[in-house]
């Protein structure tokens, strides 16, 4: 087994990545752009635009057709993060700890994270948790890995909740959600993601809370702000309330096959610009 990064995702000395240290120093500054990416070419497209890119174990749904994440493993994370190391240069790379790989202990997280980092030469971890995961982040962290939190609406524990709803609905689900923030930020984690909850909510842990704040489903007033790239793309057909498409790749995709089957139907594919000829025969 590989112990350390391909040799075709290490970086040019002349390039620069951006570390978790530079997103931490955006508290209350310009908002931090972040997108997941799963593959080389997306990664590729990505990397001058956002700060951070998320090799997010929603994987497991984009590209591989599951239910929810729960069927991702740390193999198909870290050959994803190898991917998106290939194609990015700038952006900090952030490698989702995958369900059933941190819970246990602290030993099992460091463990995990280390191969990951390891493996994949990315810059961060992300593991999902609140109160009950702060000794781990600590635990992380104070070994050298950066973490990066993730509280709210955590898709990891949709058994648990029964679904994929927001939360903080109400006052009274606000304080636990606070709490959660809190100590993960001081746990050391770099940033954390929150996801699903109110706009007043993430308002107030925004300004309360001392790392940086990035919102999915939250409020434009968090640090910064992560979608999954193919749902602001438009390539499925289902759209979260929390998602603003900004293209229509899915429509896009189904135009250009069906030209394309209309023209090998029609014989009209190849044409002469994609056929091969006989050198010094002009037909």
């Amino acid at each position: 087994m590989s112990t350390t990064p391909k040799d075709d995702v290490k970086l040019s000395p002349m390039v620069r990545r951006r570390t978790a240290k530079d997103i931490s120093d955006r508290k209350g500054k310009m908002p931090v752009v972040s997108l997941t990416a799963y593959i080389t070419p997306m990664a590729a497209r990505l990397d001058e635009v956002c700060d951070f890119l998320l090799v997010g174990d929603s994987v497991g749904m984009v590209l591989y057709g599951m239910d929810n994440t729960l069927g991702v493993t740390l193999e198909m994370m870290i050959s994803h993060g190898r991917a998106v190391m290939r194609g990015a240069k700038k952006a900090l790379v952030v490698i989702d700890m995958p369900f059933g790989t941190y819970e246990e202990s602290k030993e099992q997280a460091f463990r995990n994270a280390a191969r990951v980092l390891r493996e994949t030469g990315a810059g961060a971890v992300k593991l999902e948790g609140g109160k009950e995961m702060a000794g781990t982040v600590k635990f992380l962290v104070d070994r050298g890995i950066p973490v990066l939190g993730h509280v709210g609406l955590m898709p990891q524990s949709v058994h648990k909740y029964g679904g994929y709803g927001a939360h903080g609905r109400t006052i009274d689900e606000w304080q636990p959600i606070i709490d959660d923030a809190a100590a993960i930020a001081n746990a050391g984690a770099f940033a954390t993601v929150l996801e699903g909850v109110t706009e007043p909510l993430a308002n107030k842990i925004t300004a309360e809370v001392s790392n940086v704040i990035i919102g999915i489903g939250a409020s434009n007033e968090c640090d910064g702000q992560i979608l999954v790239t193919e749902d602001m793309l438009g390539l499925f057909s289902f759209n979260p309330k929390f998602v603003k498409r900004y293209a229509e790749i899915g429509s896009d995709i189904a135009g250009a096959v069906e030209a394309y089957a209309e023209e090998v139907r029609d014989r009209k594919f190849p044409g002469d610009a994609q056929t091969y000829k006989m050198k010094g025969h002009n037909a």
